[in-house]
């Protein structure tokens, strides 16, 4: 709920000093009454939520009146979008023929052979087997017992129901409850429980597929994009980052969001520092006093391989104000990154949270324009200045996407030109004139695309991906065990980056369950549409 002031317009013939001031003044207080009241409408339904009193229903609006006019003429009707005819049938595998006979043919007539007639059909039933195992006793006494199957050894569910249960856990969001439901009515013998250990215990295999995706993904990279989202585990607040681009996606749950768990991330799986050029040019330019830098270069120590390592050896240089820990601390961890051969110049597109500023880094337009769209106008001159800015910046997003197609010296010193023009403009808005300033301060990370056109403009990629994630939460809730977190990370990469990479998602799962890898590795599958 947004609350906007009746401040009338002063031309700004008429704006003293005194007068802009006091408008600014109002212009933050309005920001300020916006932003309390919408957490006040958030209390007040979780408050309700909590008394269990019936909330604000949300009726959507009628499609009835919306404008016709563009409709198409009925007299000359076109095809719906994807309605092309093809042949249906084409692909199909036909696994059964039936042949239906004619009745009542009278005398006289003649065979012309048949008119298929294709019908699809899904066959669900429980199939229990029970194995024999040949049991010899030896001339020694002992027993020798037949092998099972490696795809049944170990579970008495087998691979196809095993695979069924990932496919409708994690694909289909159909909750744990739910899935049992489901099983039992097709006449599976389950509890609860073994359910739950199929969903979430020796996963080993998968995890360590999903490990390897990142180094792959990276390597294969040129750019990735990056975000996260709230993800609470034991009750308490965690969040989880996801890390990908056209060719994969890695996601991963923790209990922090700062720079420094990105940068652990980034070493995918080692908690490693490491003390050298790389760490104290850091260190320099996020200002590290002299005095803990100084302490740092004259160690002899130059690796540490565990947290637990590095954390004593700050305790033991006497550096002990957080912040100055926190900037080792990271410090430390792109030192390390980098002497691992970490790409350096691969750019990280995100929406400018603090904790992806890191290396390369390249920022999204669309969120970007967020700032401006924000604001609430306090009269109609606001409004027609939001607007105008508005119209400047799609029209330097859409030389950027022409730059992209085509590179040209005048275009680039065209968009150069537009947009410091844009950010000069000095509105009767005093907020937006804050955030055109801020766009100027971003204008490198805005426009780096300028100098790697392959680079994207935004990062609705890492939004549509995540987006994955945020669904489960609503549906099945917060986590509440450590396999039950690291199983939703693992199959939610596994299963966006086989769609990224073409993989039909159930043909994967039967192939892993039943042990048959006819489908290779993910990460090499990567490398290959990387290299293709």
């Amino acid at each position: 709920m947004k609350i906007r002031i009746g401040i009338p317009s002063i031309p700004l013939m008429d704006q003293t000093p005194t007068v802009r001031l006091l408008l600014s003044i109002l212009e933050q207080q309005q920001e300020i009454i916006n932003q309390q009241a919408a957490e006040i409408e958030i209390l007040k339904e979780e408050i309700k939520r909590l008394k269990k009193h019936k909330g604000k229903p949300r009726i959507k609006p009628s499609q009835m009146n919306k404008d016709k006019s563009n409709n198409q003429d009925s007299s000359n009707p076109k095809k719906r979008a994807g309605s092309e005819k093809r042949n249906k049938n084409a692909e199909l595998t036909i696994h059964e023929e039936k042949i239906i006979p004619a009745k009542n043919i009278p005398d006289g007539s003649r065979f012309k052979g048949y008119q298929n007639y294709v019908v699809q059909e899904l066959v669900i039933h429980v199939k229990n087997t029970c194995y024999r195992l040949e049991r010899w006793q030896l001339p020694n006494g002992s027993y020798h017992v037949a092998t099972l199957p490696i795809d049944i050894a170990g579970y008495h569910f087998g691979p196809t129901l095993r695979s069924f249960i990932d496919y409708q856990y994690h694909h289909q969001h159909v909750t744990q409850p739910l899935l049992w439901e489901q099983l039992r009515d097709y006449g599976v013998d389950i509890s609860t429980g073994e359910l739950n250990n199929l969903l979430t215990e020796n996963k080993e295999a998968f995890h360590q597929e999903k490990i390897d995706i990142l180094p792959a993904g990276l390597a294969a990279s040129s750019y990735i994009h990056v975000d996260d989202t709230g993800a609470r585990h034991k009750g308490k607040n965690g969040y989880c980052t996801h890390i990908g681009n056209e060719l994969f996606a890695w996601f991963e749950s923790t209990g922090s969001k700062s720079r420094i768990n990105f940068l652990e991330l980034l070493q995918m799986g080692s908690q490693e520092y490491a003390l050298n050029a790389d760490t104290f040019d850091y260190m320099k330019r996020h200002k590290l006093p002299s005095i803990p830098l100084d302490l740092l270069k004259q160690t002899g120590v130059k690796e540490f391989i565990t947290t637990d390592a590095w954390e004593k050896h700050l305790d033991f240089l006497e550096i002990k104000t957080p912040r100055h820990r926190q900037i080792a601390t990271e410090g430390a961890l792109v030192g390390s990154i980098l002497a691992k051969g970490f790409f350096v110049d691969l750019t990280i597109m995100s929406d400018d949270a603090g904790q992806f500023n890191i290396f390369q880094h390249i920022l999204c337009w669309i969120h970007a324009e967020r700032k401006i769209n924000e604001l609430v106008p306090l009269h109609d001159a606001h409004a027609k200045d939001i607007e105008y800015i508005r119209s400047l910046f799609w029209a330097i997003y859409s030389l950027l996407k022409e730059y992209k197609l085509a590179p040209s010296e005048m275009l680039k010193a065209e968009i150069n030109k537009k947009f410091d023009a844009m950010c000069a403009t000095e509105t009767s808005y005093q907020l937006l004139n804050n955030v055109l300033k801020r766009l100027s301060k971003n204008k490198t990370e805005l426009l780096l695309v300028l100098t790697h056109p392959y680079l994207p403009l935004h990062n609705n990629l890492s939004e549509g991906d995540i987006r994955e994630y945020v669904k489960k939460r609503k549906i099945s809730g917060s986590t509440r065990s450590d396999n039950g977190r690291r199983c939703r990370d693992t199959f939610a990469s596994l299963k966006k980056t086989c769609r990224k990479l073409k993989i039909n998602f159930w043909d994967y799962l039967l192939d892993r369950h039943a042990k048959k890898f006819n489908i290779p590795q993910i990460s090499s599958l990567i490398n290959l549409a990387a290299i293709t």
